[in-house]
């Protein structure tokens, strides 16, 4: 009986990159890249999973609030929604979901954007309108939120 050795090439065995694929080996010394290294990906990542779970909690509540109780989206007007807001409670609620659905969302749209952005320009500038769209419609929801006049409405 005979035993079989698997021979490794000589790129494998180096850990250098196979240039046709340019894929490196899973044994590839890692270049070091100068400077502090950050955990930004790791921070996203729990982001997105803590954030998940409040989201579910908080457009769950607001569904159930807004579409099922006390006579569903029938009774939803100008003053249903200036005495919702007349409490910091919910002001809170609405900002929190505002906050965390906005960040949440703008935060998966950057991974996509990443990993499928292939030339560094067009990465670029989609990064410049998420942020830019992120920025106004945090800024505008807060303010909405926070200056709604409930002596507007007709």
């Amino acid at each position: 009986m005979t035993t079989a050795k698997a021979e490794v090439s000589a790129p494998a065995a180096t850990g250098s990159t196979n240039v046709r694929s340019g894929i490196e080996a899973p044994n590839a010394k890692r270049r070091k890249v100068a400077g502090r290294r950050t955990n930004f990906e790791m921070y996203s990542w729990l982001f997105m999973r803590l954030s998940g779970i409040v989201l579910i909690v908080l457009v769950f509540g607001h569904l159930l609030i807004m579409n099922v109780l006390d006579g569903g989206v029938h009774r939803i007007n100008w003053g249903f929604v200036a005495g919702r807001w007349a409490s910091p409670f919910w002001q809170t609620w609405d900002l929190l979901m505002l906050w965390l659905a906005e960040l949440h969302g703008a935060n998966g749209l950057r991974t996509v954007i990443n990993d499928y952005a292939r030339k560094d320009g067009t990465r670029f500038w989609l990064m410049v309108l998420l942020y830019a769209s992120v920025i106004l419609t945090i800024g505008l929801g807060t303010l909405v939120i926070f200056t709604f006049d409930p002596s507007m409405g007709g």
